[in-house]
């Protein structure tokens, strides 16, 4: 329990549904839709899109998508929402023009959405309530306004210079940056989603909404044909999982990156993690080189699901005692081999669990801060860009080729005990991820951290040679972990954001909330 007399949260407790999002109105939309008659699937697809205007810097249905869920009897199922490259697209192109990387601000970085063909999908498929219903909120607040919150404010002054064109006008309106508590509004993405809630899916994919995006990114040069857009579709997909100290980690399998979380929490269990000081230099120096070693492994190996060929390597016990035996506990090691992808600082990330027990874990993000910054003509529809998450090395299993999914960084995560889901969760916060859920489970299992407090928890990440340390450490440790040879820097914002709802025994459910973002728990 938590110190009553130092700021912080509570736990949100419940026994009839519970959601958990990172903005206030997307939790309560998707909490009036359980209430509605709406399952788990449902509120979080409603949550999600309205997390597009809540949070339009992080996520839109210009976007993808990955959800974990388990239904009713806890089976766990996945699909992946995450769209392709143009197929007449490929690395040679871009070498020949003297790129080395994706240009992140260029419509060779925008893959084709797939979200939207996810979540009308899964609404058919698992849902209750149809995606006419589930749109409606996001229809309501993107045609009347939402006041803009102030982590978003902050995250759209950062980001706002990457707008271009179009995107501009929709984001900047007046040419100013939004202050916190000003009223965005997206008249544009409601039309489309009223036409989605009428025609289904083929409404974005197809006709006039397709057009638009085909028309700003072609203007552009980018080589998106209609084929390319008609074609999208969603993938069903197997879970995979690993244990740590007889708790399962479920991830999304590749192209997502959760392996490398998997790897990590392997790693740890050759160090005795919960007999350190959990917010002291140990910890942190072994999870900064348990980092290091494990994303140099992502970096190799994961790609588009058909092309990633050792992820049973990656998932082994040797492979983490090899690298284990690697990490010197009285010296930082050079990190092995940059991020090998361009790193984005955020995404949205949705919990959901309903009375009857389903549990729905869902992520959904445009990558960079406000994507490619192009935005389509009519509708205002900002493009992700995904595709600078591609490999322009030639041969490399996630180098950019037509029809192909880039590795991504969004990974939804869901925690089970003898082969019983009791906690979907997520970390935000692009690369840091699959270091985000390894710590996340150490505080909850190491340390017997409520998921309150292993949320609040302070966070270090080691990035490219710069270990990342929050403020909520002491200048102790940043000076100890100096002297083991580490380059410790403060981050500007704080590390991620992340939510959690943990199924108890009893069956209350109990839902955390991170405070580095503007949002909250609630059930009913």
């Amino acid at each position: 329990m938590r110190d009553f007399h130092m700021p912080g949260r509570s736990p949100v407790l419940s026994t009839s549904g519970m959601c958990a999002t990172s903005h206030p109105l997307a939790t309560q939309s998707a909490i009036e839709t359980l209430k509605a008659g709406g399952n788990a699937m449902d509120a979080a697809i409603t949550g999600a899109v309205l997390l597009g205007i809540c949070e339009p810097q992080m996520t839109g249905i210009g976007g993808d998508c990955f959800v974990l869920w388990s239904d009713q009897d806890g089976e766990m199922k996945s699909l992946n929402g995450s769209g392709r490259a143009p197929a007449g697209l490929d690395a040679a192109q871009l070498r020949d023009q003297g790129h080395s990387v994706v240009p992140k601000q260029s419509p060779h970085s925008v893959t084709v959405p797939g979200a939207i063909d996810a979540f009308c999908r899964l609404s058919e498929e698992v849902g209750n309530l149809g995606i006419d219903r589930l749109l409606g909120p996001a229809i309501h607040y993107a045609e009347i306004g939402v006041p803009v919150a102030p982590r978003v404010a902050s995250d759209w002054a950062r980001d706002a210079s990457v707008l271009q064109g179009k995107a501009r006008e929709t984001f900047l309106a007046g040419k100013q940056i939004p202050e916190a508590g000003q009223i965005f509004k997206a008249p544009g993405q409601a039309k489309v989603l009223r036409q989605i809630a009428k025609y289904g899916r083929d409404a974005f994919y197809t006709g006039e909404v397709a057009d638009d995006m085909l028309a700003a990114l072609n203007r552009l040069g980018g080589q998106h044909t209609k084929a390319d857009f008609a074609n999208t579709s969603s993938t069903k997909t197997t879970p995979i999982s690993g244990s740590y100290k007889g708790v399962d980690l479920v991830e999304h399998p590749p192209n997502g990156q959760g392996a490398t979380a998997n790897l990590m929490l392997n790693i740890f269990d050759h160090f005795n993690i919960s007999e350190m000081d959990p917010w002291g230099s140990q910890r942190a120096h072994i999870e900064a080189e348990t980092a290091k070693l494990a994303y140099n492994a992502r970096n190799r190996f994961i790609a588009d699901f058909d092309y990633t060929t050792r992820l049973e390597h990656m998932l082994s016990l040797e492979t983490a005692a090899q690298l284990a035996a690697l990490i010197s506990p009285k010296k930082a090691m050079d990190a092995p081999d940059k991020l090998s992808e361009q790193v984005h600082k955020d995404t949205i990330y949705i919990s959901v669990v309903d009375r009857d027990g389903m549990a729905v874990s869902l992520i959904y993000s445009i990558f960079n801060g406000f994507g490619s910054g192009i935005a389509s003509d009519k509708f205002g529809i900002l493009l992700q860009n995904r595709g600078s998450g591609f490999n322009l090395e030639k041969g490399h299993p996630n180098e950019l080729k037509g029809g192909k999914r880039p590795m991504h960084t969004i990974i939804p995560g869901m925690l089970a005990k003898d082969g019983k889901p009791f906690m979907p969760f997520g970390v935000m916060g692009g690369a840091y991820q699959p270091n985000g859920h390894a710590r996340f489970v150490s505080n909850l299992i190491d340390f017997e951290l409520d998921p309150q407090s292993a949320i609040d928890a302070p966070r270090a990440f080691s990035d490219e040679g710069n270990m990342k340390v929050e403020k909520g450490y002491s200048d102790a440790v940043r000076s100890e972990l100096s002297d083991l040879g580490h380059n410790v820097s403060c981050p500007e914002t704080a590390i991620g954001g992340a939510q959690a709802i943990l199924i108890r025994k009893d069956g209350v459910l109990e839902g955390a909330s991170d405070p580095r973002k503007d949002g909250c728990a609630l059930g009913y």
